[in-house]
């Protein structure tokens, strides 16, 4: 959760309160009040997160819209804490690695992906015509 109140109390209110605002205009745009009622009939163990889930894809399309409006405010930014860990084969500096090795991993690397294309041709041709 982010560490300051406000951007906690958004994150919250885009990630789980409006999703099943969304769900309930939508159920009660469908079907009116006892479309969204019958949400809270018992028949599910879990009627908010029912409602979460169902209005979810809409709620992503407004953050999208948001963020489009102006980044960050659909999908809040979250702080995160980077921290730089020491590798350990870099820590051993006597073991880089050899140039003609890292040629021929190239090479190697290039010719997988010269076949890829080709398979990626011939299949959009409609044809495998690559052995294989």
């Amino acid at each position: 959760m982010a560490a300051d109140p406000l951007d906690a109390l958004r994150l919250t209110l885009m990630q789980d309160v409006l999703p099943v605002g969304v769900a309930m205009v939508d159920r009660a745009r469908r079907g009116g009040p006892r479309e969204v009622l019958a949400a809270f009939d018992g028949s599910s163990a879990d009627p908010l997160g029912q409602l979460r889930e169902e209005g979810e894809p809409l709620a992503s399309q407004l953050r999208e819209g948001l963020d489009r409006f102006q980044p960050g405010l659909g999908n809040p930014v979250l702080k995160v804490e980077v921290r730089d860990v020491q590798d350990v084969q870099s820590s051993q500096p006597s073991e880089r690695p050899d140039p003609a090795e890292l040629q021929i991993a190239l090479a190697r690397i290039a010719d997988r992906l010269t076949l890829l294309e080709r398979r990626l041709a011939a299949a959009e041709g409609g044809t495998d015509t690559v052995a294989h």
